[in-house]
């Protein structure tokens, strides 16, 4: 495996494919990273690239995404973010856990992931080009939303 857009994560090789949804599963945004990027640098991208004229109100994500400078840069843009806090936080708490509850419905965040892994092209990745992977990406994430018609 190589070519650009790949990075030595946490879990060896590979690429990142990063997926909004909304409330129902359905993909709204998705792009490639590579894994030795940080996730929380790529979430304003994700919020930028929708394919929807019109921006979610909330974005929930894990304890990865507790960042107060992304707080506040979603803040201007109209997006609350609702994620846990880490424990090693020094700054008091940004946010209550009323928002948290929403976090039961993670599973279908994370269905919708397992849908994406039915191909599996994106699993093991073949293309030595990251345009080509990520418009693998996209035609999967199309198929997936077909599906439910």
């Amino acid at each position: 495996m190589g070519g650009a857009e790949v990075g030595h994560g946490r879990k060896g090789q590979g690429t990142t494919i990063l997926l909004m949804i909304d409330g129902e599963g359905t993909p709204l945004s998705a792009f490639t990273t590579a894994a030795n990027i940080s996730e929380v640098r790529a979430i304003e991208t994700l919020v930028d690239e929708r394919v929807t004229k019109k921006k979610p109100k909330r974005l929930m994500d894990d304890k990865a995404a507790d960042a107060d400078w992304l707080r506040d840069s979603l803040d201007v843009r109209g997006v609350a973010l609702i994620c846990p806090h880490r424990q090693n936080r020094v700054k008091p708490a940004a946010q209550d856990g009323r928002a948290l509850r929403r976090d039961r419905r993670r599973f279908k965040g994370e269905r919708t992931i397992s849908w994406l892994h039915n191909f599996r092209r994106l699993i093991v990745r073949w293309e030595y080009y990251p345009e080509l992977f990520e418009s693998f990406v996209h035609l999967a994430c199309l198929s997936t939303i077909l599906k439910g018609f």
